[in-house]
C-alpha cells in the first residue's frame, strides 16, 4: 500500500454515523488549507472570520456552480503548480465555455480506488471492457485505472471511436471472455440487438461475462431488471461526474451508497436556499482528497433522494437515489413529464414484447410515444402502454410500434467499418476525396 492509499480511509474503519462524521472533519481543514491556494478560493476564504473546520462552518461559504467552473477555464481553479498536474479533462454536453477539470497523480489514486468499489469486486482474473468516452471526459480513464489498480486486463473499447463499432463490441465481448463492462446503461441493450444480429444470444452465449457497470444516466429500477434479464448477470450502477469522479456505487442489496468518507454531502433546496444533511433536493459536494482542483461545496444541479437509514451490507454509508435534472421534465396537459417515470412505464411491459429501444415526444396534450417491437407483439404493447400511461400520468398517449431497426438500424448494429489512415497517393480508380479526413 502506498503512502497515499494509506492515509485514505476504507470501507469498515467507522461503525456509525457519528464516527464517519469524525474522519470528515478531520480532513476537512486540509481540504480548506489546498482550496486556499485557488485562485478562485483564496478571496472567498480570505474574507471569512475563520476557515472552516466542521461540516456546520463549512455551509458558511456560499455554493460553487458550474458556471464558475466555466468562468474560471481554464486554470483558475487550480491549487498546484501546473507541473504536478497528471491529467487534464473537461465535461460533457457544456455550451460556450468548458467546464474544466484536473488531478494529480495522487489525486488519481482516491478517483480509481472510489470507483473500484464495486460489491462484486475486480480482480487480476477479470477481462474489462471500457465502452466510455476517453476523450477528455473522466469516465473512460476512470475505470481504465480502476481496472488497472486491481490488476484487471483491460480492453479500451470507448464508445466515440470509429475503430469499435458495435459488431467489433459484441466480438470482443464473445471472443475474449471479457468478464466485466463499463458502459452507460443503453450500450448493454444496443449490444443486445448487435448480438442477436450477429447470432448470438446475450444470456446464453457469453458465458464469461459475470457483471455489467453501468452509469451516465438515470437508471430505473424496471430498466435495470430487464438488462439483467436479458444478460443474466447483475448490472451494477455507479454515479459520478468528470468534475468529482466516483461519489456513491451499490453495495449487493442493490442500495447506492455516496462515498460518505471521501466527501461531505449536502442536499440544496434551490426553491429555499436551505441546505440538510438527508432528503430530497440537489447534490452538493465537497471532495475530501481532491488537491489539484479543491471544490468546496460545489453543487452538481442533480435532483437527488439521500438518506442515512440502516443497511444490511453494513458500510455506514448514506444512500442516494439520483432522479437526475427536473429540467428534462415536460408538461403535457397538467400532467408533468419526466423520462424518469416514463421510462419505468416502458419496461415495466412484459420482456415477451421485446421492447427495448423508444423515444416519446411531449406534445400540448398528449404524449406521442414510438417503440420498436416485433410484428407479432405490436397491437398487444400499444394497448398496454396507452393503458399504463394513462394509470401513470392522468393523460392520453398516442402509441405506435414500429418494427425493429427503426429506432436503432440494423446497419449500425452489424456493419465493421475499415480503419483507415491519412495518405496522400492513391491509385487511379481509388476515392481520394478522404486523403486527409480519415474517416
Amino acid at each position: 500500500m502506498t503512502d497515499t492509499s494509506a492515509r485514505l480511509p476504507h470501507i469498515g474503519q467507522w461503525n456509525s454515523p457519528g464516527e464517519l462524521l469524525g474522519l470528515q472533519e478531520k480532513q476537512l481543514p486540509q481540504t480548506v488549507a489546498w482550496a486556499a491556494r485557488s485562485p478562485f478560493y483564496r478571496p472567498r476564504l480570505a474574507t471569512a472570520t475563520a476557515l472552516p473546520a466542521t461540516a456546520a462552518d463549512l455551509r458558511g461559504l456560499p455554493l460553487t456552480t458550474k458556471q464558475d467552473l466555466r468562468d474560471n477555464y481554464p486554470y483558475g481553479m487550480l491549487g498546484v503548480p501546473k507541473e504536478r498536474l497528471a491529467t487534464y479533462h473537461e465535461s460533457s454536453g457544456t455550451a460556450g465555455r468548458p467546464t474544466p477539470s484536473y488531478y494529480t497523480q495522487e489525486d488519481w489514486l482516491d478517483l480509481a480506488e472510489r470507483f473500484a468499489r464495486k460489491w462484486i469486486g475486480i480482480s487480476a482474473a477479470d477481462v474489462f471492457l471500457v465502452r466510455t468516452p476517453y476523450a477528455l471526459l473522466l469516465t473512460g480513464h476512470l475505470a481504465h485505472a480502476a481496472a488497472r489498480l486491481h490488476g484487471a486486463t483491460v480492453v479500451p473499447g470507448d464508445n466515440r471511436s470509429l475503430a469499435m463499432p458495435y459488431a467489433r463490441v459484441v466480438r470482443t465481448l464473445h471472443d475474449l471472455d471479457v468478464t466485466l463492462t463499463w458502459s452507460v446503461p443503453t450500450e448493454c441493450l444496443i449490444w443486445a440487438a448487435a448480438a442477436t444480429a450477429a447470432g448470438h444470444r446475450p444470456g446464453a452465449d457469453f458465458p464469461a461475462l459475470r457483471a455489467l457497470f453501468v452509469g451516465g444516466e438515470p437508471l430505473t429500477d424496471a430498466r435495470r431488471r430487464r438488462i439483467s434479464r436479458l444478460w443474466g448477470v447483475p448490472v451494477i450502477e455507479e454515479y459520478g461526474s468528470t468534475e468529482t469522479g466516483s461519489l456513491a456505487g451499490e453495495c449487493e442489496h442493490g442500495r447506492m451508497h455516496l462515498w460518505a468518507d471521501r466527501a461531505l454531502f449536502e442536499v440544496y433546496d434551490p426553491r429555499t436556499g436551505t441546505v440538510a444533511a438527508e432528503g430530497a433536493g440537489q447534490l452538493v459536494v465537497t471532495p475530501l482528497y481532491r488537491e489539484a482542483m479543491p471544490l468546496l461545496r460545489y453543487n452538481l444541479e442533480d435532483d437527488v433522494e439521500v438518506s442515512y437509514d440502516d443497511c444490511d451490507c453494513g458500510w455506514q454509508l448514506p444512500t442516494v437515489r439520483v432522479l437526475g435534472r427536473a429540467a428534462f421534465g415536460h408538461r403535457v396537459g397538467d400532467a408533468q413529464i419526466t423520462q424518469h417515470r416514463l421510462e419505468e412505464v416502458v419496461f415495466s411491459l412484459p420482456d415477451a414484447y421485446r421492447v427495448y429501444f423508444w423515444r416519446a415526444r411531449a406534445e400540448v396534450v398528449s404524449l406521442r410515444v414510438e417503440i420498436e417491437v416485433p410484428p407479432e407483439h405490436r397491437a398487444a404493447a400499444e394497448a398496454a402502454l396507452t393503458a399504463a400511461v394513462r394509470a401513470e400520468f392522468g393523460v392520453d398517449a398516442d402509441v405506435t410500434g414500429l418494427p425493429p431497426g427503426s429506432l436503432i438500424p440494423r446497419d449500425a448494429l452489424t456493419n465493421m467499418p475499415d480503419v483507415v489512415k491519412p495518405r496522400s497517393l492513391f491509385g487511379p480508380d481509388e476515392n481520394w476525396s478522404k486523403a486527409l479526413l480519415y474517416y
